[in-house]
Parts: C-alpha cells; structure tokens; sequence
C-alpha cells in the first residue's frame, strides 16, 4: 500500500524534474528581437506572452513576458527563420510568421486586434492551457494531453483539479458532495454503480474539456450542491468536411481498447457532424474489510471483475433558416453489454471465546449480466429578434435502460473447512427511466449589461422492479420466487421552474452579476409489495424553493490582470433514484446496501472570494453550508448479529471551508509547469438517537501537478500526478493519503495529421486507499485498489480541411456560427 516516503518522493520527483531540453546553439552568432505589444486602443499591454518558434519544426526556441510599458526583449537568438507569436488573455493569439534572423530584429509595434479585425501579417488562432480558471469555472482541457490516453471519463475526473473520487465512485469537488453530472449541457440522469459504469465507459479520447462548474448561476439548474461538472465532448468547428479516426489500447492486469470515428461538415448554413464508437474492457476492483461488531471480528475481501462491450454513436445538424433562425437536432446513445461476477470471502471470528482463530467461513459467489442503454434526443430552436437579443429552446427526451440479472451462491464451512450449508439466490432487477423537459432561454442588452430570463419543466420517471428469487440447490432451474423480499418501487417527479438574472457593470473596474431561481419540486414514491400487508403509504413532495445568486467583481488593475471576484449562491441536491429505491441489494447473505425512500433534499449556502493575479495565478476561499447533508452510512443488521449493511440518511448540518490556488509557469523555454492545491476543513454532525452520533472533524489537502517537456526530435513529454493527503468520504470514513505518478509520450507524422501517444498510468501503483469507519458499534478497517496501473498506446488521424483560420470565422462568419448553435 502506499506510504508517505513514496508520496514524498513522488511530488520531489514531478517539482525538481532536471531539464531534458537544454537548447543547443544552432549558430555561433546570437541576435536580439524587440518590440512592443499594444491593445487595439494603441495602449501598451503588460505580461502578454512573446513567444518564437523555430519556423521549420514549429519547436519552441525563446519565451519572454513583456514589462509595464508593452516592451519586450529576446536576446541570445540563434540565427535561423521563425515564427513569432503573442499571446494574452482575452484578446486573440497574433502571429508573425517567417522572421528571418541574421541580425538584430526591431518588429517595432505589434498591436493586438479585436474579434473579426483582420492584420494583413497575423493569423489568429486558437491554443488552450491545460486548466482555465475562470469566475464561474474551472476548465480542464483534456484534448490533446498524452496522459489523457488510455483513460475513462472515471479516471479523469481523479485527475482534473479539485475533484476527488471516493472508495464508492462518488464523485466531490472541494471536499463537497452532490455533484451533477452533464455531458454537452445536458444533465445525466445516472448515479451511483450506472454512473460509474457509464464513465468507466467513456473513452477519453471522446472527451475534449471538462468544465468544473462550482458556482453556477441562475441560468442553470439548482441542482447539485458542489456544483456541476460538465463534459464537453469532441466536436469539429472547422468549415468544410474533416474528421479524424482513433484507435488506444492499454495493458494493466486485463487489456482494454477502443475505436472511435468521427466527421463533420460546415458551412455558412448548415453544420452536420457524428461519431461512432466501440469500447471493450475488463477491470477489476478488490475491497477488504475488517468489520469489528457485536463481539464478532468479520474478516472480508471482496473481489469484483467485470467484462464490457460499449458500441455508442453521436449525431446531429444545426441548420441556419434566413438570417434569424437556426434549427438543430442531436441524438446519441450507448449500450454496454456488462458479464461479471463478485466473490465475497469473509472470515468469522467469535472474539468472546478470547481466541482469535476462525469460527467460519462465508464463500459467497455472484455472477452478473447486464445490459443498459441509454438514448438522448434533442430538438433545438434559437431566434435571434434583434441586436442584442437571444431567445432559445429545447426539447429533450432521455430513456435509460438497465436489465440486470444474478445468480448468488452463499457457501458456509466450519473452522476444519467443512462444509456447513449452502443458500442459493435469483434476482431480476430492471430499472427504467424516462426523462422530458423543456426549456426557454431569452436573453438582450439592457442599460449597458445582459438581461437573461427563462423557464423549465422537467418530468422524470423511474421504475425498479426487484424480484428475488429463492433458488433449489440440487435443481437450479428451480426458482421460487419470495414475496417477502420482492417488491416495485415507483418514482415520478416533477420541477417546474423559473429565473431571472442580470449582469452589467457600474465602472470600467466594478462588474456584478444577481439572479433569482425559483422551482417548485412535486415527486411522488410509491413502494408495492407482493404482499398486501407490507404496503407502506407513498411518499409524497411538494415544496417550492427559491435560489438566489450574486457576484462582484473588481478590477484592481486591468492592465495587470488583477481582479477580486466575490460570488454567493444556494442550491438544492435531491436524492438520487438509487438512494431512494429500498430494496435490499446483496453483495453477499451478510453485506447489503438499502435505499431510503424517506430521504429529505439537502441545502447548501456557498460563498467564494476569488484573486486572480497577471490573469494566470487564481487563488479561491470557499465556505458551504449544508443542512440536510445525504450520506452513506455503515452499520451493523438488526437480526442478524453477523451482518452489516450500507444505508442513506440525512446530516443534521455540514460545514466545509475550503481554499484552492493555480499557478501555470514556465520553468524553462521548453519546460512548462502547471501546479493546482488544493485544501478544505469539513465539519459533519448528526444524532440518530441510541448511540448513533456523528460528530467528525478532518482537514484535507491535494495536489495535482502537470509537466510538458519539449524534447529533441518533435518529442513532447508529459510528467503528471496527484497526491490526496487524509480526509472523510460520506459521514465517517476516514481515509489516508493516496495519489499516482503518471508518464506520457508524444509525437506526430505526416504533417500532424498522424499523432501517436504512449502513456503509462499510476506506475507506482498508489491510487488505491485505506481508511476506518466508527459508527453505531460497527468498527471498520478497510483498503481498495482497482486496475490502475496501466500502459497505453495511443494513434488518431486527421484528415480534411484542418487548418480554416480562426480569424475568417471571426469576420464573414462569426453571426453564421453564431448560428449555428455549437452548444457551448
């Protein structure tokens, strides 16, 4: 297991890497390059980056930072031919291509243009930082980066900065729980083992940003206590038809591979794009377990492998109607045929006897078969009545599917290891969810800012079947099914909902935000048994909630980049479905998880105060406030003294400080760091009554540190990782310190048409976690690890019109892609 000297020695290891890039001297002569950088107002522009790239290869030669007065000065300048290129926040990237050096070189004033400003000697392009630290968001830039290869949607969550995975696949930001989960604006109805098999399914490759939403305003859904996440898929902006092809696999214990092709064409009028995919995985994860209750020590390891066929497919067209009017439509879908099985091998010790030897033995066997799908449709209208003014629509309908089938045995031996009993099981347990909302967007200038008003009416319906069936131990066929045990659990809700927010600015320095939501929550649960008398009234909800947000910004000083953001938001996180569902899901005849149909939604106050210094080093204090907090809890079974089970409840109150800095550097001219810390207090509370109480205090911390080396012959290198110092998962897990250390290496062909990676993940196998758990007289020691250390081989080729220039769609064709609708 991991232990603090290979953390240590990890995090020395990716800070005080030596350099692999000393440039070597080309010429014996050395010249200077000077000039000046200016905004279009002909103001002199401080700190913008003035970087020159060797013209022939495109490397990376000299890098320098213009001073207060816009100047700049590269000395030590081999002669050669290059490129120069200048770049600063918020104003689009200028190119001065093919400077010949043999001398001394004045390029005089280099003056930034504004959007859809053409210069007869510069090419705007586009280029992104691997994270973007924004007001409302933290972006992660996953295209492009080698370490992303070889990756699900899972273990780039682990990776992107801030967020933090539990030993269940739960998914936190900050310390704090209650993410929502979108993919292309969408929200994704799945939690729990349906979300993490969807990411576990999804390729990196697929993915081209993650934005890590902590804050959101009005506009969005007040859904999710720590915010939204949302990933932001592959799409070709480019005209004209182009696409790519991407084949990766890696190797850990088990191999894993994928294939995925997508197209796209564009015009002024019309943009048509898909992809088509398929995945094949195996993975693991192992879970051990030390239950310490009723005088009984449980000595439990839990092996869970699983095998996954993915095939998945995204289509659709936007299409412009006249000069006011753009349609669009997008389906997409994925089916993952999921076989696997858990063994679940526990050791029983009477620690009454005094004698710690073992009193028996549980071998519990389950096989799994599973087959989900899930299916998205959109229909989208945006209408563009005047200048200044936006007004869009949308229709969507989601239905997800999930028909799972098991077969359990659950074998006993006495301490000799012979055999005591064997009790086998059957269960068929569908679930089904059907999804529709729609949703109108208006949004106009007004006295100087944006007005934005809208509305909402989302209906989602569940339900869960759960059979179990008692299965004959000489005649498997035999199947008996115990009504007892079975049951249905249906679920409606409904949300309708409205918002209202405005932003403007008082002064040049002063720049604010305010809005209001307000939802009305009407849901319904209703639990039918097989058997009459187990019938239990239906939990009904009708609430209305109101969810006001503010934001202040000033700027200290514009020319610097130096800003001070404070923002102020409440949101709502309702239960999942699969925490609402009672049923009794077995692991084995003596571990099981329960849902909780009576579970009330959480409420948070969050509170950020944001510096933001020469616009790259953000620094962010956060305070939240939860009553209500939903989480897991351990306990041990009210019958049987031996057994234990997962449950849900409701936190009296959580209170979580938190605090995050982010510092992009550049250590040498071709060595590049980026450094996200993260820390957070969480304070949890709660009393159950009889003893239950839960009254716990941890501090946390992490890092995530990235490295991009360029090396000689076109070679770029990536060094990465992350390290987690001890915290709390749900109400009283306390976990120790894990991270991963993770290389990567790349290169492209044929004109950058053919890019090859190759990345190896988690190499010191570090990413697994230990922890303890106290709660209502059940004592837990535990660890866990999963397929982790992998090696993957990565090759993507473009093809078609790759190169449009970005600033032809700034000019002719902004209003046109505008549009078009790309559903940023």
């Amino acid at each position: 297991m991991p232990t603090f000297t290979h953390f240590a020695s990890l995090f020395l290891m990716l800070l005080f890497t030596p350099s692999l890039t000393q440039a070597q001297d080309s010429a014996a002569n050395k010249f200077i390059i000077r000039g000046q950088v200016q905004d279009a107002a002909g103001t002199a522009v401080a700190f913008a980056n003035v970087a020159l790239y060797t013209a022939s290869d495109s490397t990376l030669a000299k890098v320098e930072t213009t001073g207060d007065d816009g100047l700049f000065r590269i000395v030590d300048v081999p002669g050669n031919t290059y490129d120069l290129v200048v770049t600063y926040i918020g104003a689009p990237e200028l190119r001065m291509p093919g400077i010949r050096v043999d001398r001394d070189v004045d390029v005089e004033v280099l003056q930034l243009s504004p959007a859809g400003v053409e210069l007869a000697e510069a090419t705007v392009t586009a280029r992104r930082a691997l994270v973007e630290v924004k007001p409302d968001r933290t972006v992660f830039n996953v295209e492009g980066t080698i370490n992303a290869v070889g990756n699900s949607g899972l273990d780039l969550l682990r990776k992107a900065p801030g967020v933090t995975v539990d030993n269940n696949d739960n998914i936190n930001v900050l310390s704090r729980s209650g993410v929502l989960l979108y993919v292309d604006g969408r929200r994704m109805p799945l939690s729990g083992a349906d979300l993490a098999t969807y990411l576990r399914n999804l390729n990196a490759e697929e993915i081209d940003r993650i934005d890590i939403i902590t804050n959101p305003g009005a506009r969005y859904e007040a859904e999710g206590n720590a915010g939204i996440i949302d990933i932001r898929l592959k799409k070709a902006e480019d005209e004209g038809a182009n696409g790519s092809v991407s084949v990766n696999g890696s190797q850990g214990r088990y191999s894993q591979g994928n294939v995925t092709a997508n197209g796209n064409y564009r015009n002024r009028w019309i943009n048509v794009f898909g992809s088509a995919g398929y995945a094949n995985s195996q993975w693991y994860n192992v879970t051990g377990l030390e239950n310490y209750q009723n005088s009984l020590l449980l000595d439990q390891v839990v092996f869970n492998s699983s095998v996954n066929s993915s095939p998945n497919y995204r289509i659709g067209a936007d299409f412009s109607v006249g000069e006011k009017h753009t349609l669009g439509f997008l389906a997409s879908g994925r089916y993952n045929d999921n076989t696997g099985y858990v063994r679940d091998d526990v050791d029983i010790f009477n620690l009454a006897t005094g004698v710690e030897t073992v009193d028996s033995t549980l071998a519990a066997r389950t096989d799994n078969d599973s087959d989900r799908s899930q299916n998205a449709y959109n229909l989208n209208y945006r209408y563009l009545p005047g200048e200044g003014q936006t007004l869009n629509v949308d229709l969507d309908f989601g239905r997800y599917r999930n028909d799972a089938l098991s077969e359990q045995v659950n074998a006993y031996t006495n301490a000799a290891g012979s055999p005591l009993s064997s009790i086998y099981y059957y269960f068929d347990t569908p679930i089904d969810i059907d999804i529709y909302t729609a949703k109108a967007d208006y949004e106009r200038t007004l006295w100087g800012g944006t007005l934005s008003a809208g509305g909402k009416f989302s209906r989602v319906m569940t339900e869960n079947t759960f059979l179990f069936y008692d299965v004959h131990p000489g005649a498997p066929s035999e199947r008996t099914l115990d009504e007892q045990l079975s049951n249905r659990f249906d679920y409606t809700e409904n949300v309708y909902a409205g918002y209202l927010s405005y932003q403007g600015k008082w002064s040049d320095r002063w720049q604010f935000t305010a809005g209001l939501r307000a939802e009305i929550t009407d849901a319904e649960g209703e639990l039918m048994p097989f058997l009459e008398e187990l019938r239990e009234p239906p939990v009904e909800l009708n609430y209305v909630s109101f969810f006001p947000n503010a934001g202040l910004t000033y700027s200290l000083d514009a020319q610097k980049g130096n800003t001070l953001n404070l923002a102020y938001g409440r949101r709502i996180n309702r239960p999942d479905y699969n925490v609402l569902n009672p049923f009794r899901e077995q692991i084995s005849q003596l571990t099981y998880e329960r849902g909780n149909p009576f579970l009330r939604p959480e409420i948070v106050d969050n509170l950020e105060l944001g510096y933001t210094h020469a616009y790259r080093y953000n620094f962010k204090l956060g305070y939240s406030s939860t009553s209500n907090q939903i989480t897991r809890l351990i306990g041990p079974d009210n019958e049987d003294p031996r057994a234990g089970y997962i449950s849900w409840d409701n936190l009296a109150s959580q209170r979580v400080i938190s605090f995050n800095a982010s510092a992009p550097m550049q250590l040498q001219e071709k060595w590049n760091l980026y450094v996200n810390a993260s820390a957070s207090h969480l304070y949890n509370q709660a009393d159950y009554g009889d003893g239950a109480v839960i009254d716990v205090k941890a501090f946390t911390y992490s890092f995530f540190v990235q490295n991009t080396i360029n090396l000689p012959w076109n070679l770029v290198a990536e060094i990465g990782g992350y390290f987690s110092g001890p915290g709390v998962w749900g109400g009283v897990l306390r976990y120790n310190e894990q991270g991963a250390l993770n290389l990567g290496l790349q290169r492209k062909f044929l004109n950058d048409q053919l890019n090859v990676k190759l990345s190896a993940n988690d190499i010191l196998f570090t990413s697994g976690w230990t922890g303890t758990s106290e709660f209502n007289g059940l004592r837990t020691v535990g660890y866990g690890n999963w397929d982790s250390r992998r090696v993957a081989l990565s090759l993507s080729y473009s093809f078609g019109n790759q190169q449009v220039k970005s600033r032809n769609r700034r000019t002719g064709l902004e209003k046109e892609a505008e549009r078009l609708g790309d559903g940023e």
